[in-house]
């Protein structure tokens, strides 16, 4: 039986920290996917609608800022869906879009009804690309990043892993960073801990940072998760990670 992986895959990871959404690493995901798909089934949660939006259109600020961040998720999630759809194809993978609130996930038969449609994806190998329904969510039910989002998926589906991709080796200790020389923590059990360690900065296109990785592995760690904090801006990072040949921190699961 095939393990079930969940990736969420962030705006910085997807623009490899640019102002554009970057084909090649798409791509590199793709490949990577196919390399591995007849040992594990995936699942990605990206970010990068709104991001994607932002290169094609300048929408105008006349309303509050959350409408205009959804108007342009609106604009940007087929755009993005697309560009995976055309990249995933030519290495002979499937894709599906799936978009929920936090609001579904609440609702029994609504995340059941979720359950059952990923499933399905799944046993016909196509590979289901979730982001949260921008475009109806509030700010008060707002996930406010993908990280959280990933970790209540992971946990309702199943998964046996979930990987969080960010723009470091994982997470570095404090100690290492003060001397200007990150040394990623390799394992780590006790999160209460973790949290003297992290950094509150956020990235460029994200809402997270390594704050709300940790909160999410912290949500993984209850459904008895494993969950690994790679770098995904690396290209092969998903196969150096299986591979233990590029270091990332992971979590263990209790």
């Amino acid at each position: 039986m095939k393990k079930r992986v969940l990736i969420k895959i962030g705006s910085n990871t997807l623009t490899k920290e640019t102002d554009q959404i970057s084909r090649g690493k798409i791509e590199d995901i793709g490949r990577q996917l196919a390399a591995l798909k007849d040992q594990y089934e995936f699942i990605l949660v990206c970010s990068g609608a709104i991001a994607t939006a932002k290169q094609f259109v300048q929408l105008e600020h006349t309303g509050k800022d959350i409408n205009v961040k959804q108007a342009l998720a609106a604009i940007g999630q087929p755009r993005l869906m697309h560009i995976f759809q055309e990249n995933f194809r030519e290495l002979g993978l499937f894709t599906s879009q799936c978009l929920f609130s936090y609001s579904d996930l609440q609702d029994d038969k609504s995340r059941q009804n979720i359950k059952n449609t990923i499933d399905v994806l799944l046993q016909n190998n196509v590979v289901p690309i979730i982001n949260e329904n921008d475009t109806v969510a509030t700010e008060e039910i707002k996930f406010g990043d993908n990280d959280k989002l990933a970790a209540y998926t992971a946990a309702f589906l199943e998964a046996d892993l979930l990987i969080i991709a960010t723009n470091t080796n994982g997470v570095y200790s404090k100690a290492s960073m003060e001397k200007g020389t990150p040394e990623t923590i390799l394992e780590v059990r006790d999160l209460q801990a973790m949290q003297k360690e992290i950094s509150t900065t956020k990235s460029s296109h994200g809402t997270g940072g390594m704050q709300s990785k940790i909160e999410a592995s912290a949500i993984a760690q209850e459904a008895h998760i494993e969950t690994w904090i790679v770098n995904g801006l690396l290209d092969n990072f998903i196969l150096d990670s299986f591979n233990a040949t590029q270091p990332f921190t992971k979590i263990i699961a209790t």
